[in-house]
């Protein structure tokens, strides 16, 4: 599968970055597309929902719903996705995350490759800095997020 990342999409994606930040939670934002349409978006919702899965994948794959396959989509993450969320991408099959970007939070990066899901990791400059502003203020909600003491 093809994981070019697409500006449009990257844009939107640090806008729902960006969403969760301004709502008091962890700044990431995750969309569902299909052949370049948006199909569902979401963003970590820990905080402001008080459910401890609802990261930003977690919380757009819920809003897309039923999918038949996810075989022809593509995942757009601000941040490289956990455990959690990396197991639910290969669960669900989907094929391909664009990942805007990784230095912050490593995640699990090699166990998708290992999976056949092809990643695309774009440094998007505005999601490395929203995360490590957030990471510096709220230290001990970030620990939570990432299952960390």
């Amino acid at each position: 599968m093809d994981c070019q990342p697409n500006p449009a999409l990257i844009d939107r994606c640090h806008a729902l970055a960006l969403k969760g930040y301004e709502g008091g939670g962890v700044p990431v934002g995750s969309l569902l597309a299909r052949g370049g349409e948006v199909v569902a978006e979401g963003w970590n919702r820990r905080v402001q929902e008080g459910d401890p899965i609802a990261h930003g994948e977690m919380d757009c794959l819920r809003r897309a719903g039923r999918q038949r396959s996810y075989r022809d989509t593509v995942l757009y993450t601000s941040l490289s996705p956990c455990m959690m969320c990396a197991g639910t991408i290969v669960q669900f099959g989907i094929p391909a995350v664009v990942i805007l970007e990784n230095r912050n939070f490593g995640g699990n990066e090699d166990f998708l490759r290992a999976n056949g899901v092809a990643l695309a990791v774009v440094d998007d400059r505005r999601c490395i800095d929203l995360m490590a502003r957030f990471i510096a203020g709220r230290p001990e909600l970030w620990h939570e997020d990432i299952g960390e003491d």
